[in-house]
């Protein structure tokens, strides 16, 4: 038996991450297909791998960024400026094609009342607000609610700050970054067993009957979502490589949205990220910042909800849609998407905003954010997988773009 669990341990090295996370993929679902009750008593160990990662995403990205800046040499070029602008456009390029796939497919809704506590913010300015107060939150409150946009802020001015320090010091920060590192790639090791748990928890408890009601709405929604990881995004790193896009849009869709798929949290997803981004031989002080930046503004899959579901509510309603207005939607809905939070669901909070666009009032707008949690179980995982996945995407077609200038 002692024999024979070292040999055990070595084959199961030897298999590929993606490859373990498939096994317990389909271990989850035959469970839950066989024993449900038993499946459901597995939430605990999903619950446990998503609150690792959660644990170790906001102080790896502190500890990184400060540590990636403070050993920046000077004249050493970053990429920071091309990855905005991919996210940027990867954003409202994605909600043009939720405003032209909801008018070509138009979905309706059955709105009745439901009692969802949630408050919404009441208007862009309340959202722009709200990211500028993320940026100067105290920097213990950023770490401990995982504010990613406080933590970069303070972790790019330490990091300026540490540059004027003795070597001595920027090597201390150097080894105290490579130790999180370590302890998140022992974290990423547990994926296939918290995939499993997420997996046969979820389909246990929820199933997908609730779903078929609104089969019509989801196929619109995950139909965007795969148009932009299939043909928007790669059509974008075309653009920038000028070379054959899908292996690389196959990796990241691979490696990342898997993960992010059952984490459903951009957050959590961040140590996935940067461990792939290492992997692809990525410049660490790139992709150190764009990363994390990523899983707070490069919210493709957010915008896409969002446009989806109120445009789904303003047919139901019989309002017409002109040009401008779709034009201006499409803006709207890239700007909050930008707003979202890295967390499940976080999307869908900003719906009302977008819906009152077209003067729906807040009591209506919040049934559809009701309509939008029913069939999360599906809507949410793609969106997040989505959004995850562009992040490695865009950076790395960044990196290599600016690459091939040199």
């Amino acid at each position: 038996m002692s024999a024979a669990s070292p040999a055990l341990l070595h084959r199961l090295k030897r298999i590929s991450l993606v490859t373990q996370i498939i096994i317990g993929l389909i271990a989850g679902i035959a469970l839950a297909l066989l024993a449900p009750e038993v499946a459901k008593s597995t939430t605990f160990i999903g619950k446990v791998f998503v609150t690792a990662l959660k644990a170790v995403a906001p102080i790896l990205v502190f500890v990184l960024v400060m540590a990636s800046i403070a050993n920046h040499k000077v004249g050493q070029e970053t990429h920071i400026r091309p990855i905005l602008y991919l996210y940027l456009l990867g954003t409202f390029a994605a909600a043009v094609v939720a405003v032209v796939a909801s008018t070509l497919f138009p979905s309706s809704l059955v709105l009745t009342t439901h009692d969802v506590a949630i408050t919404a913010p009441g208007g862009i300015g309340e959202v722009l607000q709200s990211l500028l107060l993320s940026v100067v939150d105290n920097p213990v409150s950023a770490l401990m609610n995982a504010n990613f946009i406080g933590i970069l802020a303070w972790a790019i001015g330490m990091g300026v700050a540490i540059r004027h320090a003795g070597d001595t010091t920027r090597e201390v920060l150097g080894d105290l970054s490579n130790g999180v590192t370590l302890i998140v790639r022992m974290v990423i090791c547990f994926a296939p067993l918290g995939i499993f748990g997420l997996v046969a928890s979820t389909l246990a408890t929820s199933g997908f009957g609730a779903l078929i009601g609104y089969v019509h709405l989801l196929a619109v929604l995950l139909g965007c979502m795969l148009f932009v990881a299939l043909v928007m995004n790669p059509a974008i790193v075309f653009w920038k490589l000028r070379r054959n896009p899908y292996p690389l849009v196959w990796m990241c869709l691979r490696e990342s949205g898997i993960t992010a798929f059952f984490t459903r949290s951009s957050a959590a997803n961040i140590p996935v990220n940067l461990e792939l981004s290492k992997r692809l031989g990525l410049h660490e002080d790139t992709y150190s910042v764009s990363i994390p930046l990523g899983a707070t503004i490069n919210m493709a899959g957010a915008a896409i909800t969002i446009t989806v579901l109120t445009l789904a509510a303003v047919h139901t309603l019989g309002i017409a849609v002109d040009i401008p207005t779709a034009i201006l939607l499409s803006v709207v809905a890239a700007i909050c998407a930008c707003g979202a939070s890295g967390v499940a669901g976080g999307s869908l909070l900003l719906i009302p905003l977008a819906c009152s666009l077209f003067g729906i009032p807040s009591e209506i707008a919040m049934q559809v954010v009701a309509v939008g949690f029913i069939i999360g179980v599906l809507q949410d995982s793609a969106e997040t997988a989505l959004n995850s996945s562009t992040d490695v995407l865009f950076t790395a077609a960044a990196c290599l773009g600016e690459e091939q200038k040199a």
